[in-house]
């Protein structure tokens, strides 16, 4: 009997929403499951649904003849290298667990996690509009701004699991209050609230609507979040010479509104042997990446290879 092809598991874990999917080495996603998060049952509860789900794709992939190799988690937070979860807003049951270990031993296959922003970086990196790339920033524009980090083909964690949080850069030093404790985050003034406080109340899709019609204050408020995120984004291009900047998330939907303002100020406040080097885009594999990543991630594959 042949050995069966490795297949592997991506998981993304919301406040909301639980979200995997079975995928391929090669990134194709064959199978997925999406259930409320229902964290506010408690830490049992959700780690019981959790371990079912998983082994309903362990169970599928025998269908495809893989054999599920490992489980990669995405977790909003502050994850660290090890896998415990030190901080996460929306997932509070969960704080101080460390979901890798537990569900190793549930399941019996390796299981590995990271923030979630990273695997989202990985799956654009690996499979998705950086296909190709060694050097790369993923943002994540929604509810908030995530971001992920890939540095000669590998995802950048830092010392302790926890780098990368770009949306915690202080742009403002004595600005607005952020949830993290800090003030003038760059989140507060990049973010689906942020557009929409700028646009006068309206919410993203609406201000998107106006500003494909040329309506001046939603145009202006798109404007805005392209010269803001510009602006932060040069000082980190300068820094590391990226080959890539790529942008997902739900603001991301009017990507061609505040792309033209985010690459003038980025050409504005860069070395020009800097800028004419990076590759400005928005994601391609929408909900995907960070269930992808995941995959990745748990494969302890090198991007490229």
């Amino acid at each position: 009997m042949c050995d069966q092809e490795s297949g592997y598991i991506g998981v993304d874990i919301g406040g909301t929403n639980l979200r995997g999917a079975l995928v391929r080495v090669n990134g194709e996603v064959l199978f997925r499951f999406r259930l409320k998060s229902a964290i506010s049952n408690g830490a049992d509860s959700f780690l019981e649904r959790l371990t079912v789900e998983i082994g309903t794709l362990v169970e599928e992939a025998s269908r495809y003849g893989l054999k599920v190799q490992g489980v990669g988690l995405g977790i909003p937070g502050l994850i660290g290298n090890d896998g415990t979860i030190h901080s996460s807003v929306n997932l509070r049951p969960l704080e101080g667990m460390n979901l890798s270990r537990l569900l190793s031993s549930r399941l019996q296959i390796p299981v590995v996690s990271a923030n979630d922003a990273n695997l989202i970086a990985l799956g654009e990196v690996w499979a998705g509009a950086g296909q190709g790339m060694q050097s790369a920033v993923v943002i994540t524009i929604g509810t908030g701004l995530g971001s992920g980090l890939i540095l000669d083909g590998k995802l950048w964690t830092g010392a302790g699991g926890f780098a990368a949080e770009f949306g915690h850069l202080t742009v403002e030093p004595e600005g607005l209050p952020c949830p993290c404790g800090n003030r003038g985050c760059l989140e507060q003034y990049v973010s689906a609230a942020a557009l929409s406080r700028y646009g006068g109340g309206r919410t993203p899709e609406e201000l998107a609507l106006l500003a494909q019609d040329g309506d001046p204050v939603a145009c202006a408020a798109f404007d805005t979040i392209g010269y803001r995120l510009g602006t932060a984004l040069a000082g980190l291009v300068n820094l590391l010479n990226l080959e890539g900047i790529i942008i997902g998330g739900g603001v991301s939907a009017g990507f061609d509104l505040f792309e033209p303002m985010l690459r003038k100020t980025i050409q504005q406040r860069t070395f020009p042997q800097i800028a004419e080097q990076v590759r400005l885009c928005r994601a391609a594999l929408g909900d995907d990446a960070g269930l992808v990543g995941g995959a990745l991630l748990a494969a302890g594959k090198k991007l490229g290879s």
